[in-house]
């Protein structure tokens, strides 16, 4: 299971320098629900909305969005081994929660902070 982080999301919406591997969207696809919310964010920031919101909504359907539930939001509250952001610390307590649960996840991202957080976790990174 690969969890989604917002930079390679957007990165595939925007066609950013940096695109994905079309391996990546083989592989089943899971994030916090705050991935919807980040995207969604940026892309009207960018007043893309109406060009982009097709392909959007596609992209979030591809992924199984978990909601933060209260065990996510307890150690996001937490120290990690690295500093971390709030969103970063989102993102990993919800990695660290479905770990908890027995499943085998790797991280996609291209944010080196958030690569590093989840390093010091021993997180797997998805390689892109």
């Amino acid at each position: 299971m690969i969890y989604l982080d917002t930079s390679v999301a957007l990165a595939q919406l925007l066609a950013e320098d940096r695109e994905p591997p079309a391996s990546l969207w083989r592989d089943p696809l899971v994030s916090s629900r705050l991935l919807e919310y980040e995207v969604w964010t940026r892309i009207h920031a960018l007043r893309l909305g109406r060009t982009h919101g097709d392909d959007v909504r596609a992209l979030l359907g591809r992924v199984a969005l978990i909601e933060m539930a209260p065990p996510v939001l307890a150690r996001a509250l937490e120290p990690f081994p690295t500093p971390v952001r709030t969103l970063d610390a989102l993102h990993l307590a919800s990695i660290e929660f479905l770990r908890a649960q027995g499943q085998v996840v790797k991280l996609a991202s291209y944010d080196e902070r958030l690569i590093d957080g989840a390093r010091g976790l021993r997180i797997p990174i998805y390689k892109l």
